[in-house]
C-alpha cells in the first residue's frame, strides 16, 4: 500500500492529514520529530514525505526544517519531500524546493490541493522505483554478460543491444559463417570482433574487408590474392585477405557490394576452403571463419538477380541483427558520455535534444556530433546548438526548440503555479524550469 509519512511537531496536523489520506488509501505515518520521523523512515517504506519546516516553539527560522529536509536528502536523495511553511518559511522553502524538494505548501494547506500533489509525487515514486528496477536489472545483465564473455569494451545498457550481444556470443564457438545485419554506423564490425573475441579461433587473426570500398575489379585481388603481373600494376605477388586470415577470422563487410565473379569464387571457398590467386592456377587452401555483413536487402537483391541465393544461404546459417539506435534509445546517453571523455559536460536540454533526434547515421553520427560539440564547448556546457542536430521530432517525444515565455505561463497556470508539474508538462527538469523562470521574470509555487 501507498505510505506517506508526515512529519509535524503539532499533534493536530498529523491527525488531520492521516484522516485526509486515509480517505484514500493512502497509509499515513506520523512523527512528531526530525529524529523520530528519520528513525521511521529507517525502518518503514515511505513513498512520500510531508514535513513541517518548523520544530521549535520559539522560533520562526525554519532551520530545523531545513537541516530535516537536507538529512533527508541525505540519505534518500530519491524520496519526494512536501514541504508545509508558514508565510515567513516561504523564502527558505523556494530554496529548499530549488535544491531538490518536490513541492511546498502553504498552512493552512488546501485539502483537494495537498491530496493532488501527493498523488502526483506517489506516482511519480512508483515510476521512479519501477525504473530504477529496470536499471539493476539491465545492470546485472550487463555485469552477467561481461562476466561471461569478452565483450571488446562495448558501452550499451538497452535491452536489444544486450540481446544482440548474447546472441552473437552465443553462436561465436561454433564454427557456422555468421551474417550480421542492421543499418549503416551502427557498429557492425564491432560485432564481428566481439563473436571473434569470444571463438575457438581468438587467438587467429581477424581481418576485416569492407566490400563496398574496392573498385570491382581490386576485389577478387584482395580477397584471393594476386601474382606479380595478374593486373597492370601488380608489381609483385599479394596475399588475399582469406590467406591473411588464416587460422582466424575474415569479416566481409558491404557483402551485398561483391559483384557476381566474386561471389561464384567466395562460394567456392565456403564450400571447400580452396581458392586461387589471380594470375595463378594453384589452389591454395585456407582455414578461415568468415562473418559478414550488410544493410542490404539480400533477399531483394536475390530477386533482382544481382545476389547468388546459393551463397546467401552459406553466408546466413545464423544471422545476429543489429538494432539501430533509434531502437535502442537507452544507449544514446552512456555512448555520448563515452565519447566525450570528461572533456565537457552535457546540459539538460542537449540531453533531450540527443534522445529525441533519430539518429539516421546511428552510433557513427552520435560520435561525430559529440565530438565536434565537445570541440567546440570550450570551458562551457554542451548545448543543442553545439549538436548542431536538423530539427527532428521523434514520435512521442515534445518538440526540441527552448520554451517559449507563453508556453512556460500556460504550463505553469495548467498546473496551478506548481512548478514541478508544470516542468513535467514541458519535458524540463524543475532546475531547468527554474531558469527559464528566472529569465522570463516569472513566479510560480515550487
Amino acid at each position: 500500500m501507498r505510505s506517506v509519512l508526515i512529519i509535524d511537531d503539532n499533534p493536530g496536523v498529523g491527525e488531520a492529514l492521516s484522516l485526509l489520506l486515509s480517505l484514500h488509501d493512502i497509509r499515513p505515518l506520523v512523527a512528531l520529530n526530525p529524529d523520530e520521523g528519520m528513525a521511521m523512515l529507517a525502518r518503514e517504506r515511505v513513498d512520500v514525505v510531508i514535513q513541517d519546516m518548523n520544530f521549535t516553539a520559539d522560533t520562526t527560522s525554519g532551520e530545523e526544517g531545513v537541516e530535516l529536509f537536507r538529512a533527508i536528502r541525505g540519505q534518500y536523495s530519491d524520496l519526494p519531500v512536501i514541504l508545509l511553511t508558514a508565510w515567513t518559511h516561504l523564502e527558505t522553502a523556494v530554496e529548499l524546493v530549488k535544491a531538490g524538494a518536490a513541492d511546498y505548501l502553504s498552512k493552512p494547506w488546501d485539502d483537494s490541493k495537498l491530496l493532488a500533489t501527493v498523488e502526483n509525487l506517489l506516482e511519480l515514486s512508483e515510476s521512479s522505483r519501477e525504473v530504477s528496477r529496470t536499471r539493476r536489472e539491465r545492470r546485472r545483465r550487463r555485469e552477467a554478460l561481461e562476466g561471461k564473455y569478452e565483450l571488446d569494451s562495448l558501452v550499451f545498457a538497452s535491452d536489444a543491444m544486450a540481446r544482440t550481444l548474447e546472441l552473437a556470443c552465443q553462436v561465436a564457438r561454433s564454427d557456422v559463417p555468421v551474417l550480421i545485419t542492421g543499418p549503416n554506423g551502427a557498429g557492425k564490425e564491432r560485432i564481428a570482433a566481439i563473436v571473434h573475441a569470444n571463438s575457438a579461433v581468438k587467438k587467429g587473426p581477424f581481418v576485416a574487408v569492407n566490400c563496398g570500398a574496392l573498385p570491382g575489379e581490386l576485389i577478387e585481388a584482395e580477397l584471393f590474392g594476386a601474382e606479380a603481373g595478374a593486373y597492370t600494376g601488380a608489381n609483385k605477388a599479394r596475399e588475399g585477405r582469406f590467406e591473411l586470415a588464416d587460422g582466424g577470422t575474415l569479416f566481409l563487410d558491404e557483402i551485398g557490394n561483391l559483384p557476381l565473379p566474386g561471389q561464384m569464387k567466395l562460394l567456392r571457398v565456403l564450400e571447400t576452403g580452396q581458392f586461387e590467386r589471380l594470375g595463378s592456377g594453384r589452389t591454395r587452401q585456407a582455414k578461415v571463419r568468415v562473418l559478414s555483413a550488410t544493410n542490404a536487402d539480400l533477399k531483394a537483391m536475390i530477386r533482382a538477380g544481382s545476389f547468388r541465393e546459393d551463397l546467401y544461404y552459406r553466408l546466413n546459417v545464423i544471422e545476429v541483427n543489429l538494432p539501430s539506435l533509434a531502437e535502442r534509445t537507452d544507449d544514446i546517453l552512456p555512448l555520448a558520455e563515452h565519447f566525450l571523455d570528461g572533456r565537457a559536460e552535457l546540459g539538460d536540454v542537449a540531453r533531450e535534444a540527443l534522445l529525441n533526434y533519430p539518429w539516421p547515421g546511428n552510433v557513427r553520427e552520435l560520435k561525430n556530433a559529440i565530438e565536434r560539440a565537445a570541440l567546440l564547448a570550450g570551458d562551457g556546457p554542451i548545448t543543442p546548438e553545439l549538436l548542431n542536430l536538423p530539427q527532428h521530432t521523434a514520435v512521442g517525444t515534445r518538440n526540441l526548440d527552448e520554451p517559449s515565455r507563453e508556453a512556460v505561463e500556460v504550463a505553469l497556470g495548467k498546473a496551478g503555479g506548481v512548478v514541478s508539474r508544470a516542468a513535467q508538462s514541458l519535458g524540463l527538469s524543475r532546475q531547468a524550469l527554474y531558469r527559464r523562470m528566472e529569465r522570463y521574470g516569472l513566479s510560480g509555487q515550487g
